[in-house]
């Protein structure tokens, strides 16, 4: 987009955008997003920042109307394989919070300089700066939402000490960590601030209320039934009615034990996020948490583009427009997923989700406190490495390549963390034996988030293929949207299948 375009996207306070980019107004000294309810100002006054990072360090504060801390991620990141969109989605997932740049470097497989020195070539901000942004925002959630006391706060939010944590929330937002959350219990801080007073004030102790926003349409319906086709039980249930419904499972976080319940909520034009509740062992995880939680649900997509690109197929058209903002599930423990893959191997997605509940009733940590059906989380790579499987009833040769995904992801042969080489990781994927095109291009598409990964091999891909007239020869069309492809095909085939 040119700066021009940008301000064009401003001045139709289009939401598409919101997370795109950021907007510093001069005059007032505050950066928004783009959709901002405010008076649109003159376009001599307006600088654009491709990140909130970027605005900060212009020396721009926070809007208290739009809240542009809490938009939805650029999509941008999920679809580039690079340096820059690796190195963003392993900030999200709070590696510089708990191993520092030097951290993400080693994991990127670069040195500081050249991660710092390209972040900010591109980004206007280094690491540093896009995981202090990111602090700033854990930290207003916890203030605005629960009644832990500041200091608490400061070290959750992961500042190494009080007065950085002071200094950060003064500058981006122009009030005291106290002040901050005083104007939350007035509702005196905007609209998107009064909405989380309200969650705030339905919290139940322990928990942290949330908002998780989107951009464009979101086909909630169909993202729970893929969900609750699948949910393992021990670690995930679906409770209440279609249209009402709570997904429920447990984390396993960095720093401890977790619990996520996400609320189903029909379309609405005046809705753009899904209600999350989180239960953490330690706060520290918060982050960690939000940010997998919205890979599950693919909140970070942009339905827009992808149904530019995918609408204009003669084939898949009609199927786009049937069910818009259909989005493709990523997860919430790539390991997990890992073993689910291999689990889903040859068998029937029912079959599989048996496999996966004996598997964890076996070899799965129990929670402390089972709550409703969740009583366990899900076994880790190591204890799967040595383990018998005897009680899953299936062919030696499947055991084998169980163990085997297992040992790998334990010994780090094989890397599934957010900022992986997806090249590589599949590359060592099909060098496991018992591992195949299907299953590493499922741990493509689900574990790493990819875009743009199609399985022509699949059953009910082929089964979509022929239901659409569409041809597996022309999926490169659909290019960078193939994964949305593939669940457009899945869902016209159970669409088939129900009637």
């Amino acid at each position: 987009m040119t700066a021009e375009s940008k301000y064009e996207a401003v001045r139709s306070r289009d939401a598409r955008f919101d997370g795109v980019f950021f907007l510093g107004v001069r005059t007032t000294g505050i950066y928004c997003r783009p959709s901002c309810p405010a008076v649109t100002p003159k376009r001599e006054n307006v600088r654009f920042y491709p990140t909130a990072a970027a605005a900060q360090g212009a020396g721009f504060r926070a809007c208290r109307r739009c809240r542009p801390d809490a938009v939805p991620g650029s999509a941008e990141w999920n679809v580039r394989a690079d340096l820059v969109g690796r190195a963003m989605r392993m900030i999200g997932d709070g590696v510089v919070d708990r191993e520092g740049v030097a951290g993400l470097a080693r994991r990127l497989g670069y040195s500081a300089r050249q991660v710092q020195r390209q972040l900010t070539a591109e980004l206007g901000a280094g690491p540093v700066a896009l995981a202090r942004a990111q602090r700033a925002h854990t930290a207003r959630v916890l203030l605005q939402t629960t009644p832990l006391p500041v200091t608490e706060i400061a070290f959750a939010s992961g500042f190494a000490s009080v007065r950085q944590f002071n200094d950060t929330v003064r500058e981006i937002y122009a009030r005291t960590p106290s002040g901050l959350r005083a104007a939350s219990a007035r509702g005196g801080h905007g609209t998107a601030g009064r909405r989380e007073a309200r969650c705030a004030a339905r919290a139940e102790a322990g928990g942290v209320t949330l908002r998780l926003a989107y951009r464009g349409p979101y086909a909630a319906r169909q993202v729970f039934d893929f969900l609750e086709r699948r949910a393992i039980p021990g670690i995930e249930e679906m409770t209440g009615e279609p249209g009402a419904r709570a997904y429920r499972r447990t984390l396993d976080l960095p720093y401890g034990t977790g619990l996520a319940e996400v609320a189903e909520s029909e379309p609405d034009a005046e809705r753009a996020w899904l209600d999350c509740k989180l239960y953490l062992a330690d706060l520290r995880d918060l982050t960690t948490a939000v940010q997998r939680v919205r890979r599950l649900f693919d909140l970070d997509a942009d339905p827009y583009a992808v149904a530019e690109t995918l609408g204009a197929d003669p084939a898949l058209g009609p199927l786009v427009a049937r069910t818009p903002g259909l989005r493709s599930p990523g997860a919430a423990d790539p390991h997990e997923l890992a073993v689910r893959a291999v689990l889903g191997q040859q068998v029937t997605v029912g079959a599989a989700r048996t496999l996966a509940g004996t598997l964890v009733a076996a070899y799965g940590k129990p929670l402390a406190a089972p709550t409703g059906a969740l009583t366990h989380t899900f076994p880790d790579a190591g204890t799967l490495a040595g383990a018998p499987l005897t009680e899953l009833g299936m062919p030696e040769a499947r055991r084998t390549a169980l163990r085997t995904i297992a040992a790998a992801l334990a010994d780090g042969a094989v890397v599934l963390d957010t900022g992986a080489d997806r090249d590589e990781t599949e590359r060592a994927l099909l060098a496991l034996r018992g591992i195949g095109p299907w299953t590493a291009g499922y741990m493509r598409m689900r574990a790493l988030g990819d875009p743009d990964v199609f399985l022509p091999g699949d059953a009910g891909v082929r089964h979509g293929l022929e239901l659409t007239g569409a041809e597996a020869s022309e999926a490169d069309q659909w290019r960078p949207w193939r994964s949305y492809a593939l669940h457009h095909l899945w869902h016209a085939t159970a669409r088939t299948a129900e009637s």
